[in-house]
């Protein structure tokens, strides 16, 4: 099992990707975050998280897909424009046959720190020391990506 976790922004995305062994080893693959510049269109921008994703899912031979479920902050648009990427993920998903897991943020914290209501800093600190060789990211997405990807992993429910 390969599993791509993904933390989707049109700023910044962040993702982890984890290979479980068949003796139950966790390997953890690739990390890290895509950055956009806000000034390109958001059809470009569409653009290149597809093609991003696409690479890693070839590049990896992903089998599974994590995703943390959104939830409507103050900013309904960004809620809005969050569906596109989300969008790209599902079609990605349906395409190269991958398995697609979603849980809530309260899932994904209880998960990773045993406490639900956990912070993005807790979440960050636990992933860190579950991958000490692991250099410490300088956005948060990064950890949040990891955080999905471990859940997905320990958890995994199909949609």
């Amino acid at each position: 099992m390969t599993i791509l976790g993904i933390d989707p922004g049109f700023s910044v995305t962040g993702f982890g990707i984890l290979q479980k062994q068949t003796n139950n080893t966790v390997i953890l693959v690739d990390y890290g975050d895509l950055r956009m510049q806000s000034s390109k269109s958001l059809a470009v921008r569409i653009g290149i998280f597809h093609d991003f994703i696409t690479e890693k899912i070839e590049r990896w031979q992903i089998t599974d897909l994590a995703l943390e479920t959104p939830f409507l902050g103050k900013n309904t648009q960004t809620f809005l424009k969050l569906g596109y990427l989300r969008g790209i993920l599902y079609l990605l998903s349906n395409r190269h046959d991958i398995r697609l897991h979603e849980f809530s943020p309260r899932e994904v914290k209880q998960s990773v720190t045993g406490f639900g209501g956990a912070g993005k800093d807790q979440v960050a600190r636990v992933v860190l020391q579950l991958f000490p060789r692991m250099k410490a990211p300088d956005k948060q997405d990064v950890t949040d990506a990891l955080a999905v990807t471990l859940c997905g992993l320990w958890r995994g429910k199909q949609l």
